[in-house]
């Protein structure tokens, strides 16, 4: 919703700085759970808080160091967007948001993660190593 909206505002020449705004948030979210982890993610929070408690025991439970990668994907494809829409890069500002949100939609309808694929890919060419058994 954040990201949708971030494109809707950035496109209007009157809302353009609100969106940049919203923009900026996203990028914060994104550097907590790409920095932090995804266990300090507000969102991690409030699933752990509100949704967890009422869903049954996960059976498996997925290494956290695939989603903070995609965490700090979604970290530089915003923070590249905002910084381009700063430097007056027209379009930086929806097109940055429009390929988070696609990502986003990916996961949530699909569940493919792009960033997720993209850490095990790196993973088996040996960019780096995994602190678990991944791959």
């Amino acid at each position: 919703v954040l990201l949708a909206a971030t494109i809707v505002l950035t496109l209007i020449p009157a809302t353009w700085v609100a969106g940049i705004v919203l923009l900026a948030v996203i990028v914060v979210l994104f550097a907590v759970g790409g920095i932090a982890g995804i266990r300090r993610h507000p969102y991690g929070a409030l699933f752990r808080r509100v949704v967890r408690p009422r869903l049954g025991p996960p059976a498996e439970l997925e290494a956290p160091e695939p989603p903070t990668f995609a965490q700090q994907v979604g970290l530089f494809v915003t923070a590249v967007a905002l910084l381009l829409a700063l430097l007056g890069v027209p379009y930086a500002a929806p097109i940055g948001a429009a390929v988070a949100l696609v990502a986003a939609f990916l996961n949530a309808v699909f569940d493919v993660c792009i960033g997720c694929l993209l850490y095990v890919w790196l993973v088996r060419a040996g960019v780096f190593r995994p602190r678990r058994g991944v791959a």
